[in-house]
């Protein structure tokens, strides 16, 4: 039986899988992105995978602080995610995950942040360019709904408009 902390992951995880597909929507902004992190010295596909895994693990710490259920997540202003992106700490990102992760590319995903982040040096200034860039992204698909407040279920309503895999 999964829990609902284990629920509000697998959620949360989905926001950071959905997020650069859907931004993407304009190919440029692909090419944009790709362009900068290579110009910062990120490989592609790690760059990226690590931006969705700061998008979950964003929205995992401001639903465990706000004591969100899983069913609750997705009113969860995007607002709120984008702030936690660049406003905390990395440890404070890292705090209260899931023992154990039903997939495994987040489970290794993870421990690749936590490298980042407890390693230092040039990773920390990788982390914060990729917080940035994140960030930006949020910002965009926030920008791109009709409501003034958008929330976790407008990305989610996204997804599901043009047929993206839970």
């Amino acid at each position: 039986m999964t829990s609902d902390h284990d629920t509000l992951w697998c959620r949360c995880a989905y926001l950071g899988r959905v997020l650069l597909p859907l931004l993407d929507q304009e190919p440029w902004r692909r090419d944009r992105r790709r362009e900068r992190l290579r110009s910062w010295g990120i490989d592609v596909p790690v760059g990226e995978r690590l931006m969705e895994v700061f998008t979950a693990l964003a929205a995992h710490a401001v639903a465990v602080d706000t004591s969100l259920s899983a069913p609750e997540f997705e009113t969860l202003p995007l607002g709120a995610v984008a702030d936690a992106v660049t406003g905390k700490e990395d440890f404070e990102l890292l705090a209260g995950l899931p023992d154990t992760f039903a997939d495994d590319r987040d489970e290794v995903a993870v421990k690749v942040f936590r490298l980042f982040a407890y390693k230092g040096g040039g990773t920390s200034l990788q982390l914060l360019r990729l917080s940035t860039e994140v960030r930006h992204t949020l910002a965009v698909l926030a920008a791109r709904e009709p409501v003034s407040s958008p929330t976790c279920a407008d990305v989610f309503r996204q997804a599901d408009a043009v047929d993206m895999p839970q």
